[in-house]
């Protein structure tokens, strides 16, 4: 259960009710009450993600007001991905429900449940409607307003639509949200709450569509939305006529007010607004609690102003071209305190320097040299630099955030995704393209499947150009639920691990909450996500003791790597990442019932904090630095130190060699690093001379927001190699870019095939396989990648998965037994693979073996793990057999 202790939670008492009886059909209640409204009415939306994502299209709210015009109502959502009636996770004092509901002053509570609450099977319903009965007494007895207490809508789960999934049935599920519909339309009987009946009305419009009607089975589209605002409408007031069409132009004032409530209720920065950080960044008047605050107050009076313009668009009349803003609330000025953070040696200068100048305070290792690839002197939409990316064509993508730490009211919110040209071939940035502006805080982004992943707090947003002008043109809230506590602890780090799943993570004060056909997947204090395209499967790929990871990297034989930004450990991973149900935690360093940390570091800290992160595989580095792990720093050293690895029992282990790049001038901040197509390495430099989130004020007025740069560092003695365009080559050649001996290319490759007909790519591996020499470290690898891009498409060969699985390569037998646990609904025999390599002479093979056991709930499974125990053993392999010990025990 999940506690009070942890975070603000909503948990009414339950008390005994009557049992009602439920039948796997639905029945209609025509006989069922209409909501009846009065003028100046609030009303508040409560519940899960299907009422959550109502605020980002406004199409019931557009129909609501046609029909009610002279009405005069507010709609203020409160709602939050996976929330359920006993379970709604907040941030630390964000509020409870209650405190929200009179904030926005609720005549009507129109409340989403059901969903989630449906994991718990038929098993469960009763259960649901205890709880469920006791919300809705106790909301009706409670006077939110000041005028009368509450109404109380109650709004039915829908159907799924469909699924990708193997692991998940569909139909199954549909017949368990029935149950739990006509549950609900019970507790509204028995209560005198309205009932909403949607589950046949959006079950008819998915029948009648042409296109399927959800994002990923279960969360509705745009169209989605628009035609289920009808339903709604229907069902809470009867037939909508003319009512269920609205005019664009109300629309779009109301996606206006949305927006800017949006803001205000789910505000990035939370901890730093309500929470322990209030009271931090103090300038002599003002903390940040005090200056936030008084920024949502001017957003709330901004909603006002914007609910008397829907108002008058409703009823006719005509309303300026843009809202008048200017009586609201001053902003608060804050003072500065650079000067006495620049004494203690963490901040640069105000004087920044041309990147001409920046240049001569390089100091580099023997034989390299660091030339200017983009700076914001060229481009000024380079402000603000946070990561970097390449696509296959070879092109460097950057996304900025000029915005942070947090965005102004009445300020255009304008961070972007840029994509920069070198048309000339010299290494410097000829043209910049805004791939995709308006965006908000984009600490992280991905490139795959046409278009480009990005983090966008709370959400992450999937963008796609579909006319080929390099400008995105479609834009999809994919995932959604992601906290907002700290916009620097936020999702980064996106990486697709080899057989393409997309990974991200977040750090500590985050409570992150998102909806799958799985269930509701949680995380208390940060997680990192996996999410695969292919199937809308997303899950915890590890929760762990990070305070706040900032990157990821996967090495030639799929192991990952993870630094902890803030701490500045190092983490090998592959042991931590046991399957684990919430709310349990991998032990690491924060683990508070741990006296000392149960887990060894990869590689030995020097300094702190450490950013990106890249692993040496260049044809143009040199041989001795080949497989080494590259670590930015923004504090101390301004750098990128450089580290050795080798394996060492079942993990690996790493020196310390010095560093590759450091900066005399204190405005260097390398915040992401990555190796190019080209085989130099590229760094992201934030640009900046105030550093650190909470030394200042959200506010300091010395926090830049104009200057950022790309920097690359080659080997003077190896060429560049040439750069291959994978988007126009044919699939044949790409896969040949499988054997190609730099890992990011080989990476680029494995996301390009990733994207096209599978049909096409499993033939074009299977005709590459063919050509392989299996008798060899490189023949061996070669089978590994092919096998990665069939896990992408989800086609295993049953014979070349075998052929690795036996490989004489430990390392490739280790990435097999990963692959074998990964697609293990899509592999007969899964468990029998796994059970085969407990046994294996190679300790790196079993602890493998042993964390794939975690994901087989069974007697047999937890037999398995513990035989890895009759070979030797390491800190590696006995942490990750206790860890699956922990979950198969439960």
């Amino acid at each position: 259960m999940i506690t009070l202790a942890r975070y603000s939670l909503f948990l009414p008492a339950v008390l005994t009710c009557a049992i009602f009886c439920c039948s796997n059909s639905f029945a209609k209640n025509n006989a069922a009450a209409k909501l009846v409204l009065n003028k100046g009415d609030s009303i508040c939306l409560i519940g899960n993600t299907l009422g959550e994502r109502m605020q980002h299209n406004g199409h019931w709210e557009a129909i609501l007001q046609t029909r009610f015009p002279e009405m005069e109502l507010t709609v203020r959502n409160l709602c939050f991905p996976a929330d359920e009636i006993d379970v709604r996770p907040r941030s630390l004092n964000f509020g409870s429900p209650d405190d929200h509901l009179k904030h926005s002053k609720a005549d009507v509570v129109m409340a989403f449940f059901g969903f989630n609450e449906s994991f718990q099977g038929m098993e469960g319903i009763s259960d649901y409607k205890t709880k469920l009965t006791q919300f809705v007494k106790d909301t009706q007895g409670k006077n939110y307003s000041g005028k009368a207490n509450a109404k109380v809508v109650l709004v039915a789960p829908i159907p799924v639509e469909h699924s990708k999934d193997p692991a998940v049935d569909a139909d199954a599920r549909n017949t368990v949200l029935v149950a739990y519909s006509k549950a609900t339309q019970e507790v509204a009987e028995a209560t005198g709450a309205v009932f909403a009946d949607v589950y046949d009305g959006t079950s008819a419009a998915y029948d009648a569509a042409e296109n399927s009607m959800t994002i990923n089975g279960f969360h509705l589209s745009d169209d989605g939305y628009a035609e289920f605002a009808k339903v709604l409408d229907s069902a809470l007031f009867g037939s909508a006529g003319e009512s269920a069409t609205a005019s664009e132009k109300l629309l779009s004032e109301i996606n206006d007010k949305n927006f800017h409530w949006w803001h205000r209720y789910r505000a990035v920065n939370g901890f730093s607004i309500y929470g322990k950080r209030g009271q931090a960044g103090f300038d002599g008047t003002y903390n940040n609690q005090q200056v936030m605050e008084r920024e949502r107050a001017i957003l709330d009076q901004m909603c006002a102003i914007r609910d008397k313009r829907i108002w008058d668009i409703a009823q006719g009349k005509e309303v300026s071209a843009e809202p008048d803003d200017s009586g609201t609330l001053p902003f608060y000025e804050v003072k500065t305190n650079l000067e006495a953070e620049i004494k203690k040696g963490k901040l640069g200068t105000l004087e920044y320097l041309p990147a001409e100048e920046q240049l001569k305070a390089f100091e580099l290792a023997e034989g390299y040299v660091i030339e200017l690839v983009a700076s914001e002197e060229q481009f000024p939409e380079l402000a603000n630099p946070v990561a970097l990316n390449f696509d296959g064509r070879g092109r460097l993508w950057v996304s900025t955030m000029s915005s942070y730490p947090h965005w102004q009211p009445k300020t255009k919110m304008d961070d972007k995704l840029l994509i920069f040209e070198d048309h000339d071939g010299d290494g410097r940035a000829d043209k910049c393209i805004t791939f995709a502006g308006g965006l908000h805080q984009p600490t992280g982004f991905e490139l795959g499947h046409g278009g480009a992943y990005v983090a966008v707090q709370p959400d992450i947003l999937f963008l796609k150009d579909t006319d080929g002008d390099d400008q995105a043109d479609v834009r999809v809230r994919k995932l959604v639920g992601f906290d907002t506590a700290d916009s620097h602890h936020g999702l980064g780090a996106f990486e697709w691990s080899p057989g393409g799943t997309l990974h991200c993570m977040e750090g500590i004060f985050k409570y992150s909450n998102i909806e799958s056909l799985n269930g509701p997947i949680r995380a208390n204090e940060g997680a990192v996500w996996g999410y695969d395209p292919k199937l809308e499967r997303f899950r915890a790929y590890t929760y762990f003791g990070f305070t706040n990871p900032w990157s990821h990297t996967f090495d030639r034989w799929g192991q990952d790597y993870i630094t902890d930004g803030t701490s500045g450990q190092h983490y090998y991973v592959p042991p931590f990442t046991t399957d684990l149900d919430f709310p349990l935690r991998h032990r690491g360093r924060r683990d508070k019932t741990a006296k000392e940390n149960p887990y060894p570091q990869v590689l030995k800290k020097i300094v702190r904090p450490s950013t990106g992160a890249d692993i040496v595989s260049s044809s143009n580095f040199p041989d001795e630095a080949q497989g080494d792990y590259l670590i930015d720093n923004v504090i101390g050293t301004l750098g990128v130190l450089q580290y050795s690895l080798r394996p060492e029992g079942s993990g690996m282990a790493g020196d310390y060699k010095g560093t590759l790049v450091t900066c005399k001038y204190g405005n260097f901040r390398p915040v992401d690093c990555q190796f190019g197509p080209d085989g130099a390495l590229y760094i992201c430099d934030w640009q900046n001379a105030l550093i650190g989130h909470l030394q200042h004020n959200l506010r300091d007025p010395n926090r830049d927001h104009s200057h950022g740069r790309i920097w690359r560092i080659r080997y003077e003695g190896k060429p560049l190699a040439k750069v291959v365009d994978l988007e126009s080559a044919s699939t044949d050649d790409v896969v040949k870019e499988l054997g190609n001996p730099q890992m990011r290319v080989r990476y680029a490759a494995r996301r390009e095939l990733a994207a096209r007909d599978a049909d096409q790519v499993v033939q074009a591996i299977a005709g590459w396989v063919k050509t392989i020499a299996p008798d060899s470290e490189q023949g061996q690898h070669d089978l590994l990648e092919a096998l990665w891009v069939q896990q992408s498409h989800r086609r295993i060969d049953k014979q070349l998965l075998e052929t690795v699985l036996n490989s004489e390569d430990y390392r490739a037998r280790a990435a097999a037994v990963r692959v074998v646990c990964d697609a293990r609904f899509t592999i007969d025999g899964a468990f029998d693979y796994i059970k085969s390599k407990v046994s294996d002479e190679n300790p790196r093979v079993r602890r493998e073996a042993v964390r794939a056991c975690s994901f087989f709930k069974t007697e047999e499974s937890m037999e398995s793990a513990l035989e890895a125990l009759n070979g030797d053993t390491d800190s590696y392999l006995e942490y990750t057999l206790e860890e699956t010990l922990r979950q198969l025990e439960k």
